[in-house]
């Protein structure tokens, strides 16, 4: 869609220019608080199955995946106090509209997910879901709150992230690709914003 292509580089780009002293701020307070980058790179999945490394603020130890899961379980250890922060209010998503600017997200769409768990996809419903752009925000970031609880108290996280916590994700993002459109994206964007005004 072109419209929403267009739509997503002047968006992404306004945003950046407008929050570039957030971003700053932000940075500058995840560097006094510990050593290592400021940015949290990752392997995940995009349109037709490409991979792309996604940028997001670092929100845990520079070494988080070597200690744990690639999914955060409720009050995880691994994270920062800069990072609980950052994550309560969303903050750590703000670096992905370099993604968007770069091609490889969109401002809505279907959360890219690692490679492990897209290898394990239902196969009826993996190319559906591939055949759009990644978003920054969907239906599931607004109205699923309810993982952290799942994984929490699950005696194997990676287990119920599957069983349980994947199928919602899964279905929200298939409802998203069979009714998709323009309008439907800014309703997501203006819920996104209200819920984290909220």
């Amino acid at each position: 869609m072109l419209l929403k292509r267009l739509f997503d580089l002047v968006a992404s780009a306004i945003g950046l220019v407008i929050l570039l002293p957030v971003l700053l701020i932000i940075s500058i307070c995840i560097k006094i608080e510990s050593t290592g980058p400021m940015f949290f790179r990752q392997e995940r999945v995009g349109q037709r199955g490409q991979t792309f490394r996604i940028h997001k603020f670092r929100t845990m130890v520079t070494d988080a995946e070597q200690r744990g899961m690639q999914i955060t379980v409720g009050k995880d250890p691994r994270i920062t106090r800069v990072g609980a922060t950052l994550r309560k209010y969303k903050l750590d998503e703000l670096p992905q509209l370099l993604d968007v600017l770069r091609g490889k997200m969109s401002l809505v769409g279907p959360r890219p997910e690692v490679p492990r768990y897209v290898a394990v996809y239902p196969s009826d419903i993996k190319d559906k879901i591939l055949s759009v752009k990644p978003g920054i925000t969907d239906w599931a970031s607004i109205k699923y709150k309810d993982e952290n609880d799942v994984l929490g108290a699950a005696d194997d996280p990676h287990i119920a992230y599957i069983e349980e916590v994947m199928p919602v994700k899964l279905q929200y993002a298939s409802d998203y690709v069979d009714s998709r459109s323009f309008l439907g994206d800014l309703k997501i964007i203006f819920a996104t914003l209200s819920a984290i005004v909220r």
